[in-house]
């Protein structure tokens, strides 16, 4: 009866929509909330490790280039992270059943649709029928006539003169205290365009602060500190995709090869915790170390088969030392990889693309002509030019040494009724495993759960893996994790996940086997299509070595709990109002509570569909650095902020967007942090004297 009824409304839907349908699309917005985006994936940053540009870019490269409901495999589907597998599923059937979709109205009438997803995935969605590169003309004439033909170019700079910048005293022994060898400016050159199923072309130049712009071809500058291209291809016949330059690649949950957008543990306790298997991907990010460069490309065997094989050369960054290798030879060795991407001074010049890597691989992936049931097969062979041999602590006794690391894995997918099973299974050349393995599933119209188990051997291995655990890297980790998401009442959602993990070796900073627990309860208001309301409560607790002076190293748990209180708001059309609360407690094993909070009110007008304001103040207060405070802020186009705010202090910042004209966007920033009662900010070359420390921002879009 329920079925028939909401058959019926939808038919209602479809029919009174259908002369509106024939006259306009759905309006996409200009601009993506990508901040609130992200704040309803991610639970809350603890870190800085996080990597945003990735997310930002990935999400971004999702709204340039749409995918087509359609046309959209249930993998592409998955890899949105914003749909259920039943909505999924129930999407996959209407389309069997009735055709093409003819507009994002027609979202409505599918089960399972309510409007607060068809909102949330929107901007990342389109509908073409038929497929507009059905009849493809000349390449050069369509990325001449894409509409996201743009080039951005950034700059970024910080006002107070920060230590490094100053005159290097002389230290002892006569020598001079080290200092940055670039100036304070941040610059940023980006050209990109793309066709969603058919090409994508994008250069990226970036001078981080304090970097110099040098021509030296003896130590691989060339002017900017880093260069990103690709050029991408896709389906052309056979040949799926061809990759030349930089790319990215996942596959399977991510145990070997995952890049892209990887949310982990967070607030959407579902949808997030499977890896979708998208396979080759473009690369135009900034982080300098988590991409392939060379070539890659994927060919359909068959209609269920495809192969994919890649080659990769590049020079990472790397420090080194003179010690004994594992074959009894004294040779220089690598002792650690350097990720960070920085390179302002000597010492970090030293380590800039030290150390030469090369990778070759495949994968080998069938997908059922339904798309229920996936089954692959990956390689990866990763060498270096140098041994890697990390330095001789008892927490990295296991990790990788040598020159050469090859990987294997197997992986699977089935949807069986409303539930779906997925894993991956891999082994590298140490004999390590690491295997995760979960299921989602609808038990109800109303009630998702989740279960994933992981388990990363202490001598499992993976240079580009990232799937789901609670270390940054999957080694030495065992964990269970529990999902739930309930819809008891219309506008109303409640998310929550348990996570018990256990580290058997020891890790950096923990001196013996240890283990912890994570849960986040999240309840959801939404009264209207325009605003939401959550509260969020989590708690952390995770074992650290004791702060003492004892010869053996002594863990004991320490706790973080965290309350987030949310509101974001659009009284009236030009108006949006977003306000946040939130604090932390923070505690070592039975010592005393420390606490740290933040008070944030956003306001953004539009005065003029051309003009745009965004500004916040907020109030800070926390004991220590252990209660710090991460907090987003919305950022020009492509970028992202979360600054961490501990001691006691005001936050301000606005940011103005200026469409001058279809041609030229121009975004401008000034944001400020104010510390009471601190004489100094910071530590070492970043240290500040006085209390401000404020940056400005200028970015410049301009549309061919």
């Amino acid at each position: 009866m329920m079925r028939t009824q909401r058959a019926i409304v939808g038919l209602g839907l479809l029919l009174g929509l259908a002369y509106r349908v024939q006259a306009q699309e759905y309006p996409r917005p200009a601009v993506p909330d990508l901040d609130r985006l992200t704040q309803e994936l991610f639970a809350e940053a603890q870190n800085d490790q996080v990597p945003h540009e990735d997310l930002y870019e990935t999400l971004l490269q999702y709204y340039q280039t749409p995918l087509n409901l359609n046309v959209a495999t249930r993998e592409e589907l998955r890899s949105l992270l914003l749909l259920s597998e039943t909505q999924i599923t129930n999407l996959l059937s209407h389309r069997q059943r009735t055709g093409g979709l003819l507009s994002l109205y027609e979202l409505q009438s599918i089960d399972g649709f309510d409007l607060r997803t068809i909102y949330r995935t929107a901007p990342f969605v389109t509908v073409h029928t038929p497929d507009p590169n059905a009849a493809r003309g000349p390449l050069w004439q369509r990325i001449q006539q894409e509409e996201n033909n743009a080039l951005f170019v950034r700059y970024e700079r910080g006002l107070q003169t920060r230590r490094g910048y100053t005159t290097p005293d002389t230290v002892r022994g006569g020598q001079l205290a080290t200092r940055y060898l670039g100036s304070p400016d941040k610059l940023l050159v980006r050209y990109r365009v793309s066709r969603a199923r058919d090409f994508s072309l994008g250069l990226t130049a970036e001078k981080d602060a304090g970097e110099q712009l040098a021509w030296s071809p003896s130590t691989h500058r060339y002017g900017a500190d880093f260069y990103s291209g690709h050029f991408l291809v896709q389906e052309r016949g056979r040949l799926k995709s061809l990759a030349l330059g930089d790319y990215q690649l996942q596959f399977g949950q991510g145990l070997l090869l995952s890049s892209g957008l990887a949310v982990g543990k967070g607030a959407e306790t579902i949808t997030t915790l499977r890896r979708s298997s998208v396979g080759l991907r473009p690369y135009s990010s900034v982080l300098e170390n988590t991409f392939f460069r060379g070539a890659a490309a994927t060919v359909a065997v068959n209609a269920t088969v495809r192969a994919t094989a890649f080659v990769t050369r590049k020079r990472v960054d790397a420090s080194f030392s003179q010690r004994q290798d594992t074959l009894g030879d004294y040779s220089e060795v690598a002792s650690s990889l350097q990720l960070a991407g920085m390179h302002r001074t000597p010492s970090e010049l030293a380590n800039r693309q030290a150390l030469r890597e090369t990778v070759l691989g495949g994968n080998l992936n069938y997908a059922s002509r339904s798309g229920d049931l996936a089954l692959g097969l990956t390689a990866i062979n990763t060498q270096f030019d140098k041994p890697l041999l990390r330095r001789p602590e008892a927490y990295n006794a296991y990790e990788f040494s040598g020159r050469q690391n090859l990987a294997l894995s197997a992986y699977y997918s089935y949807v069986w009724h409303n539930a779906l099973l997925f894993g991956e299974t891999a082994r590298t050349s140490s004999g390590g495993l690491g295997t995760v393995n979960g299921l989602l599933a609808s038990l109800a119209p109303g009630l998702d759960v989740s279960v994933l188990h992981r388990s990363y051997a202490r001598s499992f291995h993976t240079f580009y893996g990232n799937a789901l655990s609670e270390n940054t890297r999957n080694i030495n980790e065992k964990g269970l994790y529990l999902g739930l998401k309930l819809r008891p009442l219309a506008r109303w959602e409640v998310s929550a996940y348990y996570d018990q993990f256990s580290f058997p070796w020891l890790k950096y900073q923990v001196g013996a086997p240890s283990q912890g627990h994570d849960w986040l309860v999240r309840v959801t208001y939404s009264p209207t299509k325009t605003s939401l309301l959550y509260a969020q409560l989590r708690q952390r607790t995770k074992a650290y070595d004791a702060d003492t002076l004892r010869l053996v190293p002594l863990p004991v748990p320490t706790e973080r709990r965290s309350l987030l209180l949310f509101y974001d708001a659009s009284p009236l059309p030009i108006l949006s109002l977003r306000t946040r609360v939130q604090g932390t407690q923070y505690r070592e094993d039975q010592g005393p509570r420390r606490q740290g909070y933040v008070l944030a009110q956003d306001v953004t007008v539009s005065p003029r569909p051309h003009l745009r304001f965004s500004g916040r103040y907020a109030l800070f207060d926390t004991d220590d650095y252990d209660t710090r405070q991460y907090v987003y802020e919305q950022d020009v186009l492509y970028a992202f902020s979360v600054p961490v705010l501990a001691g006691r202090g005001t936050r301000t910042y606005l940011l103005t967007q200026v469409d001058v004209n279809r041609h030229l966007t121009i975004w401008l920033r000034y944001a400020e942090t104010h510390y009471r009662h601190q004489q100094t900010i910071g530590s070492g070359l970043e240290e500040i004297r006085g209390s401000r420390r404020s940056e400005v921002k200028a970015q410049v879009r301009y549309r061919f």
